[in-house]
This record gives C-alpha cells, sequence and structure tokens, in this order.
C-alpha cells in the first residue's frame, strides 16, 4: 500500500488555516490596542518579553509562525492556479521555498531572543 503524502500537506494546510483564523484576529485587536495607547496590564513590553524568552513562549509562536506561512504558502499556490498561471512546479517551488526560508528565519529570530 502506498503511502499518502498529500494528507501531511492538507493536514499543515488545515491547521494553519485553523491557527491563522482564530490568531490573527486577536492580534490585529491588540495591535490596534497597542497603537491606540490603549495597552492591557498584561501586554505590557517585560511581560511579553518574559513570555518571548520563555522555551514555553518561543515554541508557541513558532509554532503560530509556522502554520501560518505554510497556509498561506499553499494558498497562494492555489490562487495562482485560479488566475490561469498553470506553471504549477515552478509556483510550487516558489511558494514552498519562501515559506521554508520564513521557517527558517522566524526560529533563528525567535531563538535570538533573550
Amino acid at each position: 500500500m502506498a503511502i499518502a503524502k498529500k494528507a501531511i500537506v492538507w493536514g499543515l494546510f488545515a491547521a494553519g488555516g485553523t491557527v491563522t483564523a482564530f490568531v490573527v484576529p486577536a492580534l490585529i485587536t491588540l495591535f490596534l490596542l497597542v497603537a491606540t495607547g490603549n495597552v492591557p496590564d498584561g501586554l505590557q513590553f517585560d511581560q511579553f518579553h518574559a513570555f518571548a524568552s520563555s522555551w514555553l513562549g518561543k515554541a508557541c509562536l513558532f509554532i503560530v509562525l509556522f502554520l501560518s506561512v505554510w497556509h498561506a504558502a499553499h494558498r497562494l499556490r492555489v490562487v495562482a492556479h485560479d488566475f490561469g498561471i498553470r506553471k504549477d512546479a515552478l509556483i510550487a517551488s516558489a511558494v514552498y521555498t519562501v515559506a521554508a526560508i520564513g521557517t527558517v528565519l522566524a526560529a533563528f529570530y525567535l531563538l535570538t531572543i533573550g
């Protein structure tokens, strides 16, 4: 029996879409609060830096970034196909390469928080 590799890709795509759908609106709301000067007590720089410096915080942030980037890459691939660009191998390699670079950069920058 052959192993279906599409299940892994679709699983990451679905997980990324779900995480993005829940987390991004909350982040937008929080950033709007910060931009207007209404910073909630738990989101002061010191508290957020302490969270991002911990291994749990780094892991949570990495998972959100990883899933969102790969979801966006697959979504861009589908959008290119919908616009009539039929060079699927080229588009797939381009968007997934950018997603891989984004993942590596996210890991690098999260590891430098200290």
